[in-house]
């Protein structure tokens, strides 16, 4: 059974970040610019209510100082002790244009990047709280940003524009771009052709070996792309994920491998994927290695547009392709156990959680690994995921 964590918010839970290690605290951010840091246990240390009352779109913490949380709301990035909620230490001014979206640091810690509703991209050095470059691509919002693990000066963005840009920090221009249009396309359904949601990227997350990078998009797909030697981009792909349009990918670096990925969309399901038995990464760095690709349709966020009714079977494709299944009858209520064994063509575990994602999250929680669920309730729900 999932176990719903209560009394941090009175309002919608619309982020939730660990700060990595089996024993590190855990915070959310909800609508009202609520701010709540949890124990491992889920217990709620301590909550806050930001000024201005603009809803808490990300929270992060710095690796490079644990004891500090970064959350942003509106257009402002608030640092917090999160063992001392009382108001923030800090307000980063000037790093957003429009409401921002997403946070992300590097792995020294030196840098954030923050993503924002003009569609920039804005280089903030954390010592001086200076925003240090600002990144221009993006025709729509950027709803997604992350520094690749092991590249510091590397970076990788996502947005409703249908583009995924690599970005290398000492250069203006990205170094490459991915139009996620052009792996979309119409599907047969009953005879007759139907065209998938638009390519919208909601959330793009990269492995812990920094080379594979998968991004959650509208038309219901999980973008799979890998990068070689000098940034070349050498694989891309798209695999099934969601019946209604996809908003969260995650990597998991806890598990056996690095290409362990976990995905949310708007039609309730998480899914756990191995990348490796998708035929990610490939073998060589020419990009010969396995380019077989499924079409899958998932979900966006709750604050986009609802998407269009998934072509007839959609939902049953998924569920044949062999995948372990639990079903969650409600909010919080569900078991994550699997019960066949998984194939290469679908995911390893997947649950349905029946109510509107907002963010996926996953963390080792006293040591098991787990995921955690933010939807439409005040609450986090979390699950413990079986040895896998």
């Amino acid at each position: 059974m999932a176990t719903a964590w209560s009394g941090g918010h009175s309002a919608p839970v619309l982020c939730v970040q660990a700060a990595g290690g089996g024993e590190g605290l855990l915070a959310s951010g909800a609508e009202r610019g609520e701010v709540a840091v949890w124990s491992q246990d889920g217990t709620p240390i301590a909550r806050l209510r930001l000024p201005g009352d603009e809803d808490v779109t990300c929270t992060a913490f710095c690796p490079a100082a644990p004891g500090l949380l970064y959350t942003s709301h509106g257009e402002v990035v608030s640092v917090l002790d999160p063992r001392s909620l009382k108001e923030p230490v800090e307000s980063l001014s000037g790093v957003g244009e429009d409401e921002i979206n997403t946070l992300s640091f590097n792995d020294t810690g030196t840098m954030m990047a923050t993503g924002d509703d003009s569609g920039a991209v804005r280089i903030v050095e954390i010592q001086s709280g200076k925003v240090v470059r600002t990144l221009r691509r993006h025709t729509n919002i950027c709803s997604s940003v992350a520094f690749r693990p092991q590249r510091p000066q590397s970076l990788v963005s996502a947005g409703l524009d249908m583009q995924v840009l690599l970005w290398n920090l000492q250069k203006t221009r990205p170094v490459w771009a991915v139009g996620l249009q052009e792996e979309a396309g119409p599907v047969e359904s009953e005879g007759r052709s139907q065209l998938f949601n638009p390519a919208l990227a909601h959330c793009v997350g990269v492995s812990a070996c920094g080379d594979v990078m998968a991004c959650a998009a509208e038309d219901g797909q999980l973008h799979l792309m890998r990068v070689g030697a000098g940034s070349r981009l050498v694989h891309r792909g798209a695999i099934k994920a969601h019946s209604q349009g996809a908003s969260q990918a995650h990597f998991l670096p806890f598990l056996s491998h690095p290409y362990w990925l976990v995905s949310g969309g708007n039609d309730g399901v998480v899914a756990l994927w191995d990348l490796s038995a998708q035929g990610l990464p490939p073998q060589d760095e020419s990009g010969h290695g396995s380019r077989r690709r499924t079409r899958g349709k998932g979900k966006a966020r709750a604050r986009h547009p609802q998407p269009t009714a998934p072509p007839a079977g959609a939902e049953g494709e998924v569920r044949d392709s062999g995948a372990r299944e639990a079903v969650c009858e409600g909010s919080c209520e569900g078991v994550c156990e699997p019960s066949e064994p998984a194939v290469k063509t679908g995911p390893a575990l997947r649950f349905t959680h029946t109510q509107k994602l907002n963010w996926v999250c996953p963390a080792l929680l006293q040591g098991r690994p787990s995921i955690l669920v933010a939807d439409g309730s005040a609450s986090v729900c979390v699950y413990a995921l079986p040895a896998l």
